[in-house]
Formats: C-alpha cells, sequence, structure tokens
C-alpha cells in the first residue's frame, strides 16, 4: 500500500551526520545594498530601516535558538521560520514602498536570500497539476521532498564550506527522492514529472 511506502521513505534517506561545524555564521540580505539602486525618501528610508533591522533581529534569535540545540540543530525548521518572517517582513515593507520599489524588493530578497533545498510550492503545484497526479501519488512526491530536504539539511556539518561535497551530497539525495518517486507514480505521470523537474539542481552558496 502507498500509505506504508510513505512510511518508509523518510528511513531510505535516513543517514546520521555527528560531526560537528564550528562559525557556522549565515550571511544576512545585504539591505544597504537594495538601498543603492532604489530611491527612497527620507521617511521611507527611516521605515525601510526599521523594518529591515527588526526582522533581521528576529532571525537572529531564532538563529541562535536553533544553534542553542547544538549537534540537533533543527535547519529544516529553521528556514520554514526564514520564509514566515520573510513573507511577514514584505507585508510590513508593503505599507512603507510603493508598487515599483515592492516589486524590486521582493525580487532583490528573493535572489539574495537561502532557500530551502527543496521542490518550493510553487513546483510542487506545478508537479502535482501538469503530471494529473493522483492524491495518493502526491503524498508519496511530498514524503520524498520532506526526506530529501531533512537528509541534506542533516548532512550540512559535513560539507559546510565545500560546494562540490555539498554538490555532491545534493544530488546523492536527489536521486534518491527521484527513486522513491518513481517507484509510486505511474510511467507516464513519472515521465512528466522528470519533465517539470529537469531543471532544478543544485546551486552553490554564495
Amino acid at each position: 500500500m502507498k500509505s506504508a511506502y510513505i512510511k518508509t521513505i523518510a528511513v531510505a534517506f535516513a543517514t546520521l551526520f555527528v560531526v560537528s561545524c564550528s562559525g557556522d555564521k549565515k550571511k544576512g540580505v545585504d539591505y544597504n545594498q537594495f538601498k543603492t539602486e532604489v530611491q527612497l525618501t527620507p521617511e521611507q528610508e527611516k521605515s525601510f530601516d526599521e523594518i529591515t533591522a527588526k526582522y533581521q533581529q528576529l532571525q537572529e534569535q531564532n538563529y541562535q535558538a536553533a544553534k542553542a540545540q547544538g549537534g540537533n540543530m533543527d535547519r529544516v525548521a529553521l528556514g520554514i521560520k526564514g520564509e514566515e518572517l520573510r513573507a511577514q517582513q514584505a507585508l510590513d515593507m508593503a505599507k512603507v514602498l510603493d508598487a515599483p520599489q515592492m516589486e524590486k524588493f521582493n525580487k532583490f530578497v528573493d535572489e539574495n536570500s537561502r532557500k530551502r533545498p527543496r521542490y518550493n510550492n510553487e513546483l510542487l503545484e506545478r508537479i502535482k497539476g501538469e503530471a494529473q497526479l493522483s492524491e495518493e501519488e502526491f503524498k508519496v512526491v511530498n514524503a520524498a521532498n520532506d526526506a530529501f530536504e531533512k537528509a541534506f539539511s542533516d548532512a550540512h556539518d559535513v560539507y559546510h564550506g565545500n560546494n562540490d561535497l555539498a554538490k555532491e551530497y545534493w544530488e546523492k539525495f536527489d536521486a534518491q527522492r527521484k527513486a522513491a518517486i518513481q517507484k509510486a507514480l505511474t510511467p507516464e505521470h513519472y515521465t512528466k514529472f522528470e519533465e517539470i523537474v529537469k531543471d532544478v539542481q543544485f546551486k552553490g552558496r554564495k
């Protein structure tokens, strides 16, 4: 049964990495750089600085709380919280910037923020709709995607600072993700799935 198969996916990805890594300080978005690309009024700049400072502080608090867990840092949860903070920051910023400025701001943040290493929600919806997946098939895709993200995130302390090694781990776990999905989808659905995700590849950290 597919429900039983879904439960085995996470196990298939399970590999424990008990290697500590010090000095893992995340680079934040350089909002001063953004201010050189747009023309803000003094009032806008004041509010802009207050908003970005607020959310940078919240992000730092989340990071320090996660770091306090030591070897048990939950990087997936940290990534989810980061996405939530960026979404809330955008809502606050929309009250300060005009429409063209806001469009540039969203693009700037998107291009300079660290992304979660997974099929994002937009791509998942494309997979479900364009590949015409059943609910059971889509559950397997989600489970494999979640397992991929956790496995790659858990391996972070092993490949940290080494993009070549990170790429090796990403490709290994991506192959496992696709293999798990292939077992659950019909051949026709999997062929369409492969077509949709063909451009998804490892992106090195800046």
